[in-house]
């Protein structure tokens, strides 16, 4: 396994993180077979390992910690906040009010008494970026966290976040979490030329496109992706287009669809690691086996034409939607102020 460094932090991970959101309630209950599945990651040379308090309500933490007694000081460990916790309105969001509280509860999950990586899962609106920076510096501070980052945040707000930081003397944004496949591929326009100017790592999600870069949603045939029936972009009609297009890319090539798109995924020079999330063992073996895979200019040349450069096919239903975009009221004047006369 070779390795790359996160950004100008000097930590060294691997092209591939494991990502840990599978383990738990949501994927596999098994907690002796996950961290077998952990071991297995580790014992391959991946380092990198990526996971979140919401992911199973705290169950996928409290399984990557187990599996790193032993072996924490060998890995390179990210998690996450921001998604709801409980009912309570406080317990969730970017505040230093619920970061705070919210760290201790992972460091007690995790076994650990530090995170190497500690993330704001969405961008918050309700909460100052200053104030959400001002937080995290305080945990660097204390020696709880040694590099922070974000995910899913449009470059303009990177931006921001990198300027308030030099301002005010804060810690910076270290990394940023972004979606990116072969059907996603927005971020190539502005969010990683961006990470790119500011030394930012990127940890990319979803580069199998949450399945349909499996081969195992194809046009007019049943699939066993039980996802599927939860989300309507795996359903979508130029995704599944564009799938059977890479199909026989893959096939020309000698290459099982999975290998291609994580090649495809490590292969941009803004992307520092992607995450593989695997929910069984053989899964696991599987995008294993296509660790040393490189794709020649040939191949890369015809995924642009099926998925040019910078352009999503379709939309991934948790892309984050800034309040512009969510909210009509900022998008729409009133009723009486509509009119040019």
């Amino acid at each position: 396994m070779h390795y790359r460094t996160l950004g100008r932090t000097g930590m060294k991970v691997s092209p591939y993180a494991l990502g840990a959101m599978m383990f738990g309630a949501i994927g596999n209950p098994d907690h002796d077979d996950s961290i077998r599945i952990i071991h297995k990651a580790l014992d391959a040379g991946i380092n990198f390992v990526d996971t979140a308090d919401a992911y199973s309500h705290g169950e996928s933490e409290e399984i990557v910690g187990k599996a790193l007694k032993g072996r924490r000081d060998d890995v390179v460990l990210a998690t996450k906040l921001w998604m709801p916790m409980g009912d309570d309105p406080n317990q969730r969001g970017n505040s230093r009010r619920w970061i705070m509280t919210e760290i201790e509860h992972s460091l007690r999950r995790l076994q650990t008494d530090h995170v190497d990586l500690y993330q704001i899962h969405r961008p918050d609106p309700d909460t100052d970026i200053e104030e959400t920076l001002s937080a995290l510096s305080d945990l660097i501070h204390s020696g709880k966290v040694r590099a922070i980052g974000s995910s899913t945040m449009p470059a303009s707000d990177i931006v921001e976040a990198q300027w308030v930081a030099q301002r005010r003397g804060l810690e910076r944004f270290r990394a940023e979490q972004p979606a990116y496949s072969i059907l996603s591929r927005g971020i190539e326009a502005e969010v990683l030329p961006v990470a790119q100017r500011y030394g930012m790592g990127t940890l990319v999600w979803s580069p199998l496109a949450q399945g349909l870069l499996t081969g195992r949603v194809r046009k007019g045939q049943p699939t066993d992706l039980h996802r599927v029936a939860r989300f309507k972009h795996l359903s979508d009609e130029r995704r599944i287009d564009a799938v059977e297009q890479l199909i026989p890319v893959a096939e020309k090539a000698g290459l099982p669809l999975t290998h291609l798109a994580m090649a495809f995924a490590i292969a941009h020079p803004g992307v520092t690691s992607a995450i593989i999330g695997p929910r069984t063992m053989e899964q696991l073996d599987d995008l294993l086996a296509g660790v040393d895979v490189t794709l020649t200019d040939e191949i890369l040349d015809r995924i642009d034409e099926i998925v040019p450069p910078g352009t999503d096919v379709g939309t991934l239903d948790m892309a984050y939607r800034p309040p512009a975009i969510q909210r009509p009221d900022l998008r729409r004047r009133p009723v009486g102020d509509r009119a040019a006369a």
